[in-house]
């Protein structure tokens, strides 16, 4: 890989980018976020509370997500929504790209098999 093709920086936090993904495709509140991340993961990763709500917090503060207006008129006005920003949506994909080199990485080294 040439040198200069990408920033250094430290990978996502595992909530933080699944959290990211959950919000890949729309607006959610907190407990669809869970919901998602835990389907998503086939029950491996659960988001607590604390981890779900203290990651929300920090990814608010830095600009990854914001939040967003309920997807229609009946929603629980109790809920709060978040949705990606383009900042956030871009670091996900930096992020994927990273997973990306490492597999092709561990596929030239034979550790993976080949795609079929």
């Amino acid at each position: 890989m040439p040198s200069g093709t990408h920033t250094t920086r430290p990978p996502l936090r595992p909530p933080v980018l699944h959290i990211l993904m959950a919000l890949s495709e729309g607006a959610l509140h907190g407990l669809a976020i869970a919901d998602h991340v835990e389907e998503a993961s086939g029950g491996v990763i659960q988001l607590g509370p604390g981890t779900l709500y203290r990651s929300l917090d920090d990814m608010l503060e830095t600009g990854l997500i914001q939040k967003s207006e309920p997807p229609s008129a009946d929603a629980d006005p109790r809920r709060k929504y978040y949705r990606i920003t383009a900042q956030g949506r871009g670091l996900l994909r930096l992020e994927l790209e990273r997973f990306e080199r490492l597999v092709e990485h561990a596929r030239s080294r034979k550790i993976l098999p080949g795609r079929a």
